[in-house]
C-alpha cells in the first residue's frame, strides 16, 4: 500500500482537481477509439462544473490523496453504477483503485444496494474491472461516439 495514502469523501471544492485527473487519464488511455463527437461528449462530462454538479446531485465521490495531492478518485451513481475510477499514472498498481472501490462498494451495500453493480468500462480498463469481479455483458457499445463495454458485478450477500 502507498505510504501516506488518505481516502476521504470528496467535496465540491475538489471538482477542479478531480476534473484534471480524469481528463488527463482519459486523454491518454480512453478516447483514442472515440469519434470527435464522442471525445467532446466525454470531456464535457469531466469539466470542473460537471464534476461539481455530480457531487452536488448525489453521486458519491471519494478521493485518494498522498501528501494532500489528489492521486485517485471513485464515484458511484445511484448507489449501483460505478461512474468514475481513476488513479494517477505514477500511483497505479499500488492498490489504490482497489482501496477506493472497496470503500465505495461497502458504502453502497450499507446504503441498501442488494449486491449488483454496473460499470461502462473502456477497453483499456476492462482487465482491471474483471480483476474486481465485473463481467462483460456484451461486446463494445457505441453511444454517440463514446465506446464502452457494459459490465456487471453480482455479489453474494452471504459475504
Amino acid at each position: 500500500m502507498t505510504p501516506n495514502l488518505k481516502i476521504r469523501a470528496a467535496t465540491p471544492e475538489d471538482s477542479e482537481s478531480i476534473s484534471k485527473l480524469v481528463w488527463r487519464l482519459s486523454a491518454e488511455y480512453i478516447v483514442e477509439e472515440f469519434s470527435q463527437q464522442g471525445k467532446a461528449t466525454l470531456f464535457e462530462s469531466m469539466t470542473p462544473a460537471a464534476i461539481r454538479k455530480y457531487i452536488q446531485s448525489g453521486y458519491r465521490y471519494h478521493v485518494a490523496e498522498v501528501k494532500k495531492q489528489l492521486v485517485g478518485v471513485v464515484a458511484v451513481k445511484d448507489n449501483t453504477h460505478l461512474y468514475h475510477l481513476f488513479v494517477a499514472q505514477d500511483y497505479q498498481r499500488q492498490g489504490i483503485a482497489s482501496s477506493l472501490w472497496q470503500l465505495a462498494k461497502q458504502e453502497c451495500l450499507e446504503q441498501g444496494n442488494p449486491g449488483e453493480f454496473t460499470v461502462n468500462s473502456s477497453s483499456h480498463a476492462q482487465g482491471v474491472y474483471e480483476s474486481m469481479g465485473f463481467v462483460a455483458q456484451s461486446g463494445p457499445q457505441d453511444k454517440n461516439g463514446v465506446i464502452y463495454i457494459p459490465m456487471k458485478l453480482t455479489i453474494d450477500q452471504g459475504r
